[in-house]
């Protein structure tokens, strides 16, 4: 079974990691940074909300974020998103827990993603 775990998370954390490589720091720091706003949480929770990873497979990718100049509640948004909400698990969601559930699940988590990324920029924004 770790096998069968194994491989499909080693190829998102390689195809993750050569995406980032390939896009220039200054572009993550211009849609990601702390001068994104509202655009750069959207950008975040949007690809966040496409599939649900794991959070080590998570930790290294907002690892690299904030090294390419990522703001911290952006990736939090990010890092939230990325491990409560997946767009593309929805319907094996709604096989199982039903409809209602999965979309109220799916939603509830977005949101919360939102707001723990508006907190965390609170807290940095008064600690600095």
């Amino acid at each position: 079974m770790f096998r069968n775990v194994l491989l499909p998370f080693l190829n998102i954390l390689i195809l993750i990691s050569v995406v980032l490589y390939f896009i220039p720091p200054n572009v993550i720091s211009q849609y990601l940074g702390a001068k994104s706003g509202v655009l750069g949480f959207a950008i975040a929770a949007l690809v966040g909300s496409i599939t649900l990873i794991p959070g080590f497979i998570s930790y290294p990718i907002a690892a690299g974020l904030i090294q390419q100049g990522a703001s911290y509640a952006v990736v939090a948004v990010f890092m939230t998103t990325l491990m409560m909400v997946g767009m593309i698990t929805l319907p094996l969601e709604i096989k199982y827990f039903g409809k209602a559930v999965a979309i109220t699940r799916n939603a509830m988590n977005f949101v919360a993603a939102l707001i723990i990324g508006l907190v965390v920029g609170l807290i940095l924004g008064l600690l600095s």
